[in-house]
């Protein structure tokens, strides 16, 4: 039996259907040391590998949604990896600035939805002989820790690992895709029979997610209407730094680099002119939802916490405090188990007119930009014998919302990947090096920190003498 969407995976289309600036996949772009396989190397392998990710092979039996009944997954009758697997190569000399161009270029269009949501390009030319696989794939597919469990699948531990054995994925639960189905056909029922009354009560469901914060996020020169093309960069820095800096400063490494972009985001503004006022700015943060040991379960798995960053700090150890005090205030309350109520009640609506909820929950009034934190593997991974050096990831822009930030960690280091609308963040950089600033600035923080707690030791062993 084919599987419907889930009407949380359901999101991710009608969010691209309601704007033409929405893309809703996912990315990464993961580097090598030399040397670069084949086009049809890299396929036989994905092909290989791919059957025990099956969803890789499926296409959408709509290319829209908004009917009776959510899409289903079925099989490509004439799937050919040859159209998901490409090659290409950086102009000379292959540097940062011409990967960046090249991967804001690529994540600027959308996937084709006659066809499985995904594709994956060998980029060449990189410096030093690098080569990168350069990846996108539908958020109603995966979210990004799924799609890092599909890279250790990809992937290797040992630079001469043989192909690992066919195992097939954790399904879902069947009682739990069954009453999904039940609701939408049960929603679909209804609204045919009532549509006045069903489009009534999503109207009132749709006020509710909106009011569910109170207060509403702050207004912001990140939420304007976008376009359609991208800017991207990268902030790299050594996981060890962000240990070193919260094991002085207490919080943990998420408190770390949530103060950090919150800091890089404070340049910008000011250097736009923005009127930077208390509580700074609201942040949709994704939430694993999946059980210990639940791996390979495609779909999404996640609910949404709303974190106030604080730009309007404009000092390094008072946003670093503030930033500790959400996350210990976030901690003790419910608010993730709210995030996944108000999805699952949206998943109560018949499909016909879900895309209403849908945008409501991607409202500029929730939220002003999107951060995600992506645990990668912290052991060396391989690609037919190569080094994987770095990951980077790209995380979807929303309409009406210009800037989003991934975090990725891997093999001791964290990269930050920063997503702008070309047309209205031509000072992208200025936000990277904010954030490089940032972190610059905890570090000496910690340093002073540490020193003056090693003074006071020195003064009291001294006095006890």
């Amino acid at each position: 039996m084919s599987e419907h969407v889930s009407p949380l995976d359901a999101t991710f289309l009608e969010l691209e259907q309601a704007d033409e600036s929405a893309h809703m996949h996912i990315g990464g772009v993961l580097v090598f040391d030399p040397p670069s396989p084949s086009a049809q190397e890299l396929s036989d392998r994905l092909e290989a590998r791919l059957r025990t990710l099956p969803r890789y092979r499926q296409r959408l039996s709509s290319t829209h949604t908004g009917g009776l009944s959510w899409p289903s997954w079925e099989e490509e009758p004439d799937f050919d990896i040859a159209r998901h697997v490409h090659r290409a190569a950086l102009p000379s000399p292959g540097g940062e600035a011409e990967l960046m161009e090249w991967v804001a270029d690529y994540w600027s269009h959308r996937l084709d939805r006659r066809h499985p949501l995904w594709d994956v390009v060998i980029l060449e030319g990189l410096a030093d002989g690098r080569w990168a696989l350069a990846t996108k794939t539908h958020h109603c597919m995966v979210d990004g820790v799924g799609s890092m469990d599909v890279g250790d699948v990809l992937l290797d531990t040992e630079p001469d690992a043989p192909p690992p054995a066919p195992r097939p994925p954790r399904p879902r639960r069947q009682e739990s895709t069954l009453s999904s189905a039940g609701n939408a056909m049960r929603g679909a029922a209804d609204a045919a029979v009532h549509p006045r009354a069903a489009l009534a009560r999503s109207r009132a469901l749709a006020s509710l997610i909106l009011h569910d914060e109170v207060v509403p996020a702050p207004k912001s020169s990140l939420n304007q209407p976008i376009g359609e093309a991208r800017r991207f960069a990268v902030v790299r820095v050594p996981l060890a730094d962000l240990k070193a800096i919260k094991r002085v400063l207490g919080g943990t490494v998420n408190d770390v680099a949530l103060a950090a972009i919150s800091g890089g985001l404070r340049r910008m503004l000011e250097q736009r002119g923005d009127d930077l006022r208390a509580p700074g700015l609201r942040a949709m943060v994704p939430v694993n939802l999946r059980q210990a040991g639940e791996r390979l379960a495609l779909g999404n798995r996640i609910t949404s916490l709303f974190v106030h960053l604080p730009v309007h700090e404009p000092d390094a150890a008072a946003r670093y405090a503030a930033a500790v005090h959400e996350a210990e205030t976030l901690k003790s309350g419910s608010q993730a188990v709210g995030g996944a109520t108000l999805i699952s009640l949206a998943g109560l609506a018949p499909p016909v007119i879900h895309s209403l909820l849908a945008q409501s929950l991607y409202a500029t009034r929730l939220f002003n930009l999107t951060v995600t934190n992506v645990p990668g593997p912290q052991r060396t991974l391989y690609a037919g014998g190569s080094r994987l050096r770095e990951i980077f990831g790209l995380v979807p822009l929303a309409a009406h919302h210009s800037v989003g930030v991934a975090i990725l960690s891997y093999d001791g280091g964290v990269t930050f990947g920063i997503v702008g609308d070309r047309d209205t963040v031509p000072d992208l950089d200025v936000l990277a090096a904010g954030i490089e600033s940032s972190i610059d600035e905890l570090r000496k923080l910690a340093a002073r920190t540490r020193r003056k707690a090693r003074r006071r030791t020195l003064v009291k062993a001294s006095h006890s003498s």
